[in-house]
């Protein structure tokens, strides 16, 4: 069986404000009805699929395996990368842990944010690398181009198949010029590099001690200490810390001379950016996609996207313009300049603007929440408690808080008192107060915080228990 290997450790910027670093594009529902991420899991479920490995960080550890369960796979196998370190030691480690179980594993690598509709050609496409992998070869799958895109990087086979079959690939190409790129789809030789792989872990891992030998012990030292924490492998943070920062493609298969490739002819986007998300998305005869409580009059070829419910977003009169509006920011963007919505974060950022890496809805293990308004020592807050999540129990230096139960029943420990509060009631913590909140129910439980106090800051936490083990 094929194990795929999902790595669901990005947190691009380019679809801000939707997509930020505390809630990447993954997670989210840009194109259909679930995740980008629950797609791609997905996309390799079925007889010749395993249950997949997915590496990730400690901060997306709890939506990986929600999203996972949703869809009723075995989250079993999550590896926390305890720092980014791009997709070699990543992919190192995948290998690794697979291949102390299996000595003829097969791991099928793909990123977790990529659109592709059509999962069943994928899958097929899949399995004509098969035998190439078993043969030992690095086997990488590419994209039929249709344009002369310059925001991918190509590969250059050495000859064309006729059924579309794996063939031998002669070189990577850096991401083209728009002349370099129109000569390259004319010559029919080359297809777009998905980042998307399938071989034997020890194939891999042989490329490796071949080529970036200095990776194979910090990345295996790095296994050799991990920990179980509540399920998830956390692979050893000091080791993890000095394997090379490098990708893949640069560690091991541009210098690889047992490369194949198979193209993907199907629908594919990575959806880089709202321009690619325009594109797959379903338009009207004017070419405008509208998403959310969104309205378009006398629109062209335009992207309109509310993400709150009570903001109406309404365009007039606009052509090759995107809008995206969350509770917190509105992007407005030529829809022919999105890649430089990069640079609105930056400016953000620069401007310590929280708006550019934290999400409107903050994600935690036991449920979310979002602030509705801030005030001078006040805060207001929405808190939903999937059933059977359990806060930690906590207590607060600067701030005291109201709960006001509107859905379900909470279970409350307010210092040595615990008591049940049910819809339109309503209890006080006072400062430093140890207290926890709980959801005994079967159904999401919603309640309204009310802070008051002289610092209101997520930090103002003094943690004695907690079931998820954070710090």
């Amino acid at each position: 069986m094929i194990t795929p290997v999902i790595l669901c450790g990005g947190s691009g910027t380019r679809l801000w404000p939707l997509s930020r670093k505390s809630y990447p594009k993954q997670f989210s529902k840009l194109v259909g009805d679930q995740s980008l991420f629950q797609a791609s899991a997905l996309r390799v479920t079925g007889a010749e699929f395993a249950n997949p490995i997915v590496l990730t960080n400690s901060d997306f550890r709890f939506i990986v395996t929600e999203q996972l369960m949703e869809l009723g796979i075995d989250p079993a196998s999550v590896l926390i990368e305890p720092q980014g370190r791009n997709t070699a030691p990543a992919i190192l480690a995948a290998a690794l842990y697979l291949l102390a179980q299996d000595e003829e594993a097969m791991m099928l690598v793909l990123p977790s944010d990529h659109n592709v509709p059509d999962a069943a050609l994928f899958a097929k496409t899949v399995l004509r690398g098969v035998d190439a992998a078993n043969a030992g070869e690095l086997v990488t799958f590419g994209i039929a181009p249709n344009r002369p895109e310059t925001g991918y990087g190509y590969l250059e086979l050495e000859t064309v198949s006729d059924d579309g079959g794996a063939v031998k690939l002669k070189r990577f190409v850096e991401k083209p010029d728009e002349k370099t790129a129109q000569a390259m789809l004319d010559a029919g030789m080359f297809l777009w590099n998905a980042g998307i792989f399938l071989f034997k872990a020890r194939s891999v891992i042989e490329a490796f001690q071949a080529h970036r030998p200095d990776m194979i012990a910090p990345v295996g030292e790095a296994l050799k200490t991990a920990k179980s924490d509540l399920g998830f492998l956390r692979l050893g943070a000091k080791a993890w810390s000095d394997a090379k920062d490098i990708s893949v493609d640069y560690a091991i298969m541009e210098p690889a001379k047992n490369l194949t490739a198979v193209p993907f002819v199907g629908e594919w986007s990575d959806l880089g950016d709202w321009n690619s998300v325009w594109r797959e998305s379903e338009a009207d005869e004017n070419g405008v996609v509208t998403s959310g409580a969104a309205q378009a009059i006398d629109c062209k070829d335009t992207l309109l996207r509310s993400e709150a419910d009570a903001l109406e977003l309404v365009g007039i009169g606009l052509k090759d313009i995107v809008a995206i509006a969350m509770p917190d920011a509105v992007l407005i963007v030529d829809k022919n300049r999105s890649q430089d919505v990069k640079l609105a974060v930056e400016a953000l950022k620069a401007r310590g603007a929280v708006q550019a890496v934290q999400h409107p809805r903050d994600h935690r293990p036991w449920g979310s929440f979002e602030c509705l308004y801030m005030g001078d020592r006040f805060q207001v807050k929405r808190i939903v408690v999937k059933p059977g999540g359990i806060l930690s129990l906590q207590s607060h230096v600067h701030r005291s808080e109201h709960w006001i139960v509107v859905e379900g029943t909470a279970k409350v420990t307010i210092g040595d008192e615990v008591k049940l509060v049910g819809e339109n009631q309503s209890v006080y913590i006072p400062v430093g107060d140890k207290h926890r909140m709980e959801n005994p129910g079967k159904v999401p439980m919603v309640l309204i915080e009310v802070q008051t106090g002289s610092y209101l800051g997520e930090d103002d936490i003094v943690r004695y228990e907690d079931v998820y083990a954070r710090d």
